[in-house]
């Protein structure tokens, strides 16, 4: 994008053509965290994990995304970055919970 600015200390009245900086069109890629369906584990022992390790969820949040995998196989517990995704799924794994990531679309 440009635009003028005027400038007083400069001859004639001259102006002066500065070019504003574009957003940035490489943002880092964003990396789903998947809970995959557990038949170990009991969906209460599940949902208490997801809320420990990813503490922004609210108990609803938790239990449904437990639900999500328990129904179809696979939910998806949040999309971040690739190294809080990393450490989110690294930290389930730690508790025997399913977890993978993959990169959002």
């Amino acid at each position: 994008m440009l635009f003028m600015k005027s400038e007083q200390n400069l001859p004639n009245n001259s102006a002066v053509i500065e070019k504003k900086p574009v957003e940035l069109k490489n943002k880092s890629p964003k990396y789903k965290v998947l809970l995959h369906n557990d038949p170990v584990n009991s969906m209460e022992y599940v949902t208490v994990s997801l809320r420990e390790v990813v503490p922004q969820l609210s108990e609803q949040d938790a239990i449904s995304i437990m639900l999500e995998a328990h129904n179809t196989g696979i939910g998806l517990v949040i999309v971040c970055d690739l190294e809080p995704a990393e450490f989110y799924s690294e930290s389930l794994k730690s508790k025997g919970i399913s977890s993978s990531i993959e990169k959002e679309d």
